[in-house]
């Protein structure tokens, strides 16, 4: 029996689908198709928020956020071999926007960068994560040419976290069911709209009607057990309507019943006021109810808390999306 024909890979140079790293690369891998691919390769799941985002004198490729914890995550790019110059603007750009996880592209790593990323991870807390990823395309005969990410430098304990949490299937279900228990303790509150729905991720956000504003919670599994729930205040005046909130805090507080962190930032023209709640471990199913409780709790006491002045200042023809 004869055997079909086979192709060959073919590298091909990266310059012929991407000739200028500013005007091609960066505003590709910026489209959510593409983050979708880079987030596969580190194991973390993006969305887009900013490209070229000003840090300074200085402007950072590209920034996201990561869904499920809500931290910054920063790519900057380099269609060439890493070279001394993209080591400190990355150093400049973590610091300025104080980024969680940063992540370096390049054709080539040299060997020192690859060890500068390594004693990074290692002498930064174990909260801030390096990497370095070397891109490639590939073609077979006259196919369409297809990136492919090489991680090269990773976080310590990295390997043994995409291990955990190989099982996507798995772990999309276990967050679908957390989150369907909360919204279940939330329905007697009555601050819920119908299209309320669980997601199959860390984080979810709850339906009440607002447009800029962003009312969520997200538990973590791993690191430090915790859950949090906050308010986001996002869009054409999210900075401003956070300044707002925050002339009331004392009051904010006093009807949420607890304190608030209040997080500034004006750089990317919005501002977060989160509440954490420690110690609870989302992997023990047996204190689910708790939980669910627990967290309905913190969710509507937060809405209410906000509610009076989120109503003064939200504004439905500037609805902005979190997805």
């Amino acid at each position: 029996m004869s055997t079909a024909p086979l192709g060959r890979l073919e590298k091909v140079d990266l310059r012929n689908a991407w000739p200028n790293e500013a005007q091609h690369f960066t505003p590709w891998l910026g489209q959510p198709e593409n983050l979708a691919l880079l987030g596969e390769a580190i194991g973390k799941e993006l969305e887009p928020h900013a490209e070229e985002q000003s840090v300074g004198p200085f402007r950072a490729d590209i920034l996201c956020r990561e869904i499920g914890t809500d931290s910054w995550v920063l790519i900057e790019n380099q269609l060439e071999r890493t070279d001394h110059g993209h080591m400190g603007q990355l150093l400049t750009y973590a610091a300025g926007l104080n980024t969680v996880t940063v992540v370096w592209i390049a054709e080539r790593f040299t060997d020192e960068h690859r060890a500068a990323l390594d004693w990074l991870n290692q002498k930064t807390p174990e909260d801030i994560a390096f990497f370095g990823l070397e891109v490639e395309l590939w073609r077979i005969g006259n196919s369409q040419m297809a990136p492919k990410f090489n991680v090269v430098c990773k976080p310590n304990e990295w390997t043994r976290k995409i291990a955990a949490s190989t099982d996507t299937s798995e772990s999309k279900q276990f967050c679908w069911d957390y989150w369907s228990g909360v919204i279940a303790e939330l329905q007697p509150y009555g601050i819920l709209l119908p299209e309320t729905k669980p997601l199959g991720r860390q984080d979810t956000r709850f339906e009440v009607g607002w447009h800029t504003f962003f009312l969520k919670a997200y538990f973590s599994r791993v690191k430090k057990k915790k859950q949090g729930v906050w308010v986001s205040c996002r869009g054409p005046h999210g900075y401003e309507n956070y300044l707002a909130l925050k002339d009331h805090q004392r009051d904010i507080e006093e009807a949420f019943g607890d304190t608030l962190e209040w997080q500034s930032e004006q750089d990317k023209d919005q501002g977060t006021l989160i509440h954490y709640i420690y110690g609870k471990d989302a992997n023990d199913k047996s204190k689910w109810p708790e939980q669910h409780k627990l967290i309905a709790d913190k969710v509507a006491k937060l809405y209410r808390a906000v509610q009076p002045f989120v109503a003064k200042l939200d504004t439905p023809t500037e609805e902005v999306s979190d997805e």
